[in-house]
């Protein structure tokens, strides 16, 4: 986003959509602006993927598929300022990448994906940034699980 000519690294996420969060008091009122800023996006990355790299569950399945982790960082922050700020920076396939682990991922490890997730941004962001975030990676972890495993034969999926 220009302003004044020069790069703004500071973004309002908009509430008045459907998918955004109602305020934790129940009192039915949209929140406001929500501002986020790349630097804290990029910090709740970088957080949270070394609390993943040493968990014991989702660990393994990482760091066997992740071989450059400074790259793959910028990748996710990237990704979350695409999703959450809508840069536009990030260009991949979040499916097609989750689909070639699949032989790895259970889908058991996104619940613990996505605690480690809730924990990381409601310590890193304000209240109202992280029930954002927080929302958003859910509805991607539902997308990506029914991306992932489901099937319409009536087979189940693996759940181990």
């Amino acid at each position: 986003m220009l302003r004044g000519g020069s790069v703004s690294t500071s973004h309002q996420v908009q509430s008045a959509s459907s998918e955004n969060v109602t305020d934790p008091n129940n009192s039915g009122d949209r929140w406001a602006d929500i501002e986020l800023s790349e630097e804290q996006l990029s910090q709740l990355v970088h957080r949270f993927y070394a609390r993943v790299r040493e968990d014991a569950v989702l660990g393994p399945v990482f760091n066997g598929a992740i071989h450059d982790w400074p790259e793959h960082l910028e990748k996710l922050t990237a990704f979350w300022s695409s999703v959450m700020l809508t840069s536009g920076r990030y260009k991949g396939n979040p499916m097609a990448a989750h689909l070639k682990q699949r032989e790895a991922i259970r889908p058991s490890m996104f619940d613990r994906w996505l605690q480690l997730w809730a924990d990381t941004a409601r310590e890193t962001l304000s209240e109202l940034g992280a029930a954002n975030v927080i929302a958003k990676a859910e509805r991607i972890a539902e997308s990506l699980q029914l991306g992932m495993f489901l099937r319409l034969d009536g087979a189940r999926p693996n759940a181990a």
